[in-house]
Order: structure tokens, then sequence, then C-alpha cells
């Protein structure tokens, strides 16, 4: 499966954007040798010898965009719904889990119960789809805040991920 995340970092270069947005994603994909592999591989928009990821799968996005540009904001608000949505949905799966299985059932993974527990409970993987410059999911939306504030140059990078 395919989807596309973003890694929000601070650079002041378009250049720099792009190459720290890269280190983020190798961490996701464990070519950091201090990182496990969160995803299988990525491709960043400006990769052109690809026919089935980037820009073959989703068309033209940017490569980089500063959050506060037009582009920037459309992608960041792309991230943050969709990291909404996923969460939404495997929490209605919790609750509905809690309501009608026992807790047999739950242990037992009926209906991937269990498993919509955990993507409730992750901080990172195919529930997440803003990332912070250190690898981390961003999970609420007082943390996404807190950094649009707290940076001076901040640059959000897009990248198409399988897992």
């Amino acid at each position: 499966m395919h989807m596309v995340i973003y890694a929000l970092v601070e650079e002041s270069t378009h250049d720099d954007a792009l190459a720290t947005g890269n280190s983020v994603f190798d961490r996701l994909v464990g070519a950091d040798p201090h990182a496990s592999a969160v995803f299988d591989y990525y491709v960043t928009f400006d990769e052109e010898d690809t026919s089935v990821a980037g820009k073959a799968r989703w068309g033209e996005l940017p490569t980089a965009a500063p959050v506060d540009s037009d582009d920037g904001q459309d992608l960041l608000e792309r991230g943050w719904e969709a990291t909404k949505e996923e969460f939404e949905r495997n929490l209605d799966r919790v609750k509905e889990a809690i309501d009608e299985l026992s807790d047999e059932e739950i242990m037992r993974d009926e209906d991937l119960a269990r498993h919509a527990f955990h993507q409730v409970g992750a901080y990172d993987g195919p529930t997440m789809f803003l990332y912070t410059e250190h690898g981390t999911g961003i999970r609420h939306r007082g943390q996404l805040d807190r950094l649009l504030e707290e940076s001076e140059e901040l640059w959000i990078v897009p990248a198409d991920v399988h897992f």
C-alpha cells in the first residue's frame, strides 16, 4: 500500500528542507542505523525515474514548500485531515469492539479489534501522516500548533511511502 506522508522541517532554503526531509524519511524506512523501519521505502516528488510511486502515482506535488505559503498550507491541511480521519476511523472501530465484543473476542483480535487499538495508540506508521524533523509522528493538534508557533522557517516535504 502507498500513502503520502509529510515531514515538517525547520530550514532556510528549499534544498536544505528537501535534504532534511530525506533524512526524516530515511529514518522511517530504517536506512538510519539508529532507527527501525516503519515503512518499506519512500519516493520524494523530485524523483523522475519511477513509474509506480511519487509523481507517477499521485501527480505533481511540491518537492518542498514553506508552511506559510499556499502550497505549504495545502500540504499541511492534507496531512492533518488524513491524520484526523484515520484516527477517527480507528477510534470508531475501538468503540464498536468495546460495545459489541467480549473480552475474550477482543483478546483473540476478533474483527481486528486489537489492531484498531494499536492503530489508535500508534506513534508512527500508516496512521500518521505528519512527522517532525526527528521522525516523530504528530499525533494531536496541540502538538502541531506548538510546532507551527515555535518554528521560524518551517517547511513541509511530502513523500510517497510504501508499507
